[in-house]
C-alpha cells in the first residue's frame, strides 16, 4: 500500500504579491528538496515527478521542476492539467504507480504562478487578428459551461445558502487560519513562512466586499494566488510504516453545470463507513464548501481546522496538493479526507489513515 511519508508546501500568496517574480521552478524545486530531506531520501531514489499545472503554457513544467530540484536526468517528469483537482490527481497517479510496482518513490503535487501565467490568444481561422481570452472552455457546449462564479451563485440559489451563511463560513475560515501555526509544513521562500492572506473579517468589511455574482462576493470567493505543494508517495519497502497510508482515492465527472457538487460522488466512491478525524475541503467558494460538507454528511468541526482556501487563496493546480499537505501535518490518528471540485464538473477525493487507524 502506498504511503505519504513527507509533505511540504510554500506559503500561498495572492497574485502580484511576494512570489510575483518567481517561475514555477523557483516555487516548486525547494518544496521537492524539502520533501526528500524530511523523508531522509536522496534525489537518486526518485522514480518520477508528477506536477499539476493549470495556467501555464505547456512545455512539461514537471521536467523543468525536477531538473531544478537536482533530480537525475533519467526522471522524465509528468505534467497534468485537471484544473483545480490536479494537485490531488497527481497524488492519485503516484499512488497507482507505487501500488502497481512501477515505482518506489514519486514526488507528486502541483505548482501555480497566477502572477506569471501566460497571455492567451485565440487565432482567427479567417485571418483576422487573434482574440485574447483568460479562461479556456471546460465543455464543448457554451450553454453548459458557466463561469465558476455563475455556477456558485446557481448552487446558492438552488440550495438556499444565503450570503449571510457564506460570509459566516468565510469569517470562520479566516479566524481559524489566524490562530493556526502552519510553519512546520511551509518551506520558507523569500521570507514567507506563513500564508499571506488571512485577516479578520468584520461586518463592515463583509458589507463592503465587491459583489462577484449575486450572493457571491469577493469575501466568499477564494483569491487567485501563487504557490506550490508536494507529497512524497512511497512503497511499503521505502516507507517502512512511516507516514499516512493511502486508503483510497477517486476522480469522478459530474454535471458540468454544477461543478461544486462533483466531489460528492468521489467521496461516496471511497467512503468506507468509518468516522473521519479530519477533513480538508477546498473552499474555492464558501457556498461550494458548505454544499460539499453538508451533502457528504461531514462534521463541520473537523473541516479545515487551520483555515481553508478562502483564507489562503487558490493557486489552482496546487490547491488539491495543499489539502493533502494539510492532512499529512494535521492528522494524528484515525482517518482523513481531502476533496476538491474542478471546472467542467470534476471532483476528486483522497482518503488516508494515520498509522494504526
Amino acid at each position: 500500500m502506498a504511503r505519504l511519508i513527507a509533505a511540504r508546501r510554500t506559503a500561498v500568496v495572492p497574485r502580484g504579491g511576494a512570489f510575483s517574480r518567481l517561475s514555477l521552478e523557483d516555487l516548486a524545486a525547494p518544496v521537492l528538496q524539502a520533501c526528500l530531506a524530511d523523508a531522509g531520501l536522496g534525489v537518486d531514489q526518485v522514480d518520477e515527478v508528477i506536477l499539476s499545472n493549470a495556467l501555464g503554457a505547456g512545455g512539461n513544467p514537471a521536467r523543468r521542476v525536477a531538473l531544478a530540484a537536482g533530480v537525475p536526468d533519467r526522471v522524465a517528469g509528468l505534467t497534468i492539467d485537471r484544473q483545480c483537482a490536479g494537485g490531488l490527481d497527481a497524488i492519485l497517479l503516484a499512488r497507482a504507480l507505487v501500488d502497481s510496482g512501477a515505482a518506489d518513490v514519486v514526488l507528486a503535487g502541483g505548482a501555480e504562478s497566477y502572477s506569471r501565467r501566460p497571455l492567451r490568444l485565440r487565432t482567427d481561422p479567417d485571418g483576422g487578428p487573434p482574440v485574447a481570452y483568460d479562461e479556456a472552455p471546460f465543455t464543448p457546449w457554451p450553454d453548459r459551461d458557466p463561469s465558476m462564479a455563475e455556477a456558485a451563485e446557481a448552487l446558492a440559489t438552488r440550495l438556499g445558502i444565503t450570503r449571510a451563511r457564506q460570509e459566516a463560513w468565510a469569517t470562520d475560515s479566516h479566524a481559524k487560519a489566524l490562530k493556526s501555526d502552519l510553519s512546520a509544513e511551509i518551506v520558507p521562500l523569500l521570507g514567507m513562512t506563513a500564508d499571506a492572506f488571512p485577516r479578520r473579517l468584520s461586518s463592515g468589511l463583509l458589507a463592503r466586499a465587491p459583489v462577484v455574482h449575486g450572493s457571491i462576493t469577493a469575501a466568499t470567493a477564494a483569491v487567485a494566488a501563487d504557490g506550490a505543494a508536494f507529497c512524497l508517495v512511497a512503497s511499503d519497502r521505502v516507507a517502512r510504516g512511516r507516514g499516512l497510508a493511502i486508503l483510497g482515492g477517486a476522480t469522478v465527472g459530474g454535471n458540468p453545470v454544477e461543478p461544486g457538487l462533483a466531489p460528492l460522488a468521489a467521496i461516496a466512491r471511497i467512503s468506507q463507513g468509518e468516522p473521519l478525524a479530519m477533513a480538508e475541503i477546498m473552499e474555492a467558494y464558501a457556498v461550494q464548501a458548505i454544499a460539499v460538507v453538508e451533502g457528504a454528511g461531514i462534521d463541520p468541526a473537523i473541516v479545515n481546522r487551520g483555515g481553508g482556501g478562502l483564507a489562503r487563496g487558490h493557486p489552482v493546480g496546487a490547491s488539491g496538493a495543499v489539502l493533502a499537505v494539510r492532512l499529512f501535518h494535521g492528522l494524528q490518528e484515525g482517518r482523513g479526507l481531502a476533496a476538491i471540485a474542478a471546472a467542467g464538473g470534476i471532483g476528486t477525493a483522497l482518503l488516508v489513515a494515520a498509522s494504526g487507524a
